[in-house]
């Protein structure tokens, strides 16, 4: 994958993080505050715990940080995988963020 590829499906994964929020603040009592830097989003909860998702392009890699560990996930043609075989990114995504918000929470692409 060349390096403009990878951004492209990064920022797509990106947006959809931000929509996944929008979403869930409006169905949802989750009340997360989505921040944006560059390639960088920060997702901090109620109890004030964060996730941040950074993109590492000289790796071609989205790396998630939350209170369950650091992840690093490359695309595999398909999804985005975790490098150690722990998952896809969104189900990752939705799990963490659900155990920190306490209660259920899904990101979607």
């Amino acid at each position: 994958m060349t390096d403009s590829e990878f951004m492209d499906r990064a920022e797509r994964v990106l947006k959809a993080v931000e929509a996944s929020c929008d979403r869930i603040n409006d169905e949802t009592t989750a009340d997360i505050d989505n921040q944006r830097t560059g390639g960088m989003i920060t997702l901090a909860f109620a109890n004030h715990s964060q996730i941040v998702i950074n993109l590492q392009k000289p790796l071609h890699e989205i790396w998630l940080a939350a209170k369950g560990g650091g992840f690093h996930y490359q695309f595999d043609g398909v999804q985005w995988s975790d490098t150690k075989g722990q998952g896809e990114f969104f189900a990752s995504l939705s799990r963490y963020a659900t155990e920190q918000a306490g209660q259920p929470l899904s990101f979607t692409a």
